[in-house]
């Protein structure tokens, strides 16, 4: 009877668009205890677990991205509102930023062309495809627009949204290691590293660890990076003719 019931339900669950929804809060909380008990390691970040977790769970039932997207796009709206929400503790330390805004625009573009310059050199030298290199080039901005500009470029959003979490991921490992070695003391300079180097990761890291004003100053940075990227690459890739 039992057997019948659970039967019953999994052919309720199958064909009902909260499943995928379901099987994503699940699977990022499993992700989250076993990060916790893996002692927090960023090499293992929760997302990317999450994300294993998922593969797996489509594979063995065989659902299709598509009607699994149906039932979780509804975090993947969440996405906007989470962003803009940033501005809030960036509000609290409008000042500081007034007075720094010149070396924080400073800070972007050299980022910026450091991480674009770098891939599309390194990307050139190993013969890689233009349809892969276009998906690589916008890697170290968050994965909405990663997406847009990959596609805008004749890239792959797909594959260019999975890059930007490696990117993220790797970010996260390394971020701290190399502030210990370069002695950075200062939570805001830490916080806008991050959030220019790892993206949304970055910034995830530096509210749950390095603090609130550490947050504020990564999302900062994340959000210019990602609009100067999104107007910046494509002329970029104009002139040097890919």
């Amino acid at each position: 009877m039992n057997v019948v019931r659970l039967d019953q339900l999994w052919v309720y669950l199958s064909g009902n668009p909260l499943l995928s929804l379901l099987a994503t809060l699940i699977a990022f909380l499993v992700a989250v205890r076993i990060n916790r008990g893996l002692g927090g390691t960023p090499l293992l970040h929760p997302v990317i677990l999450s994300i294993a977790l998922l593969i797996a769970f489509l594979l063995m039932t065989g659902i299709d991205y598509a009607t699994y997207f149906e039932g979780a796009q509804f975090i993947h709206f969440l996405l906007g509102p989470a962003t803009v929400a940033l501005a809030i503790p960036l509000y609290d330390h409008r000042q500081r930023v007034a007075r720094m805004i010149l070396p924080i625009l400073a800070a972007c573009l050299t980022g910026i062309f450091t991480a674009v310059g770098t891939t599309l050199a390194l990307g050139w030298v190993l013969g890689v495809e233009h349809e892969v290199l276009m998906s690589v080039a916008p890697r170290s901005v968050t994965s909405p627009i990663a997406m847009g500009i990959a596609e805008q470029l004749g890239g792959i959003p797909a594959l260019a949204a999975g890059l930007v979490l490696l990117t993220g991921s790797v970010g996260c490992a390394l971020g701290p290691f190399i502030f210990r070695i370069l002695k950075v003391q200062d939570p805001t300079v830490k916080g806008f590293t991050m959030g220019l180097a790892a993206h949304g990761f970055g910034t995830a890291y530096s509210f749950s660890s390095l603090g609130a004003a550490a947050g504020a100053f990564a999302g900062l940075s994340m959000g210019l990076t990602g609009l100067l990227t999104a107007f910046l690459l494509p002329l970029i890739t104009h002139l040097l003719g890919l």
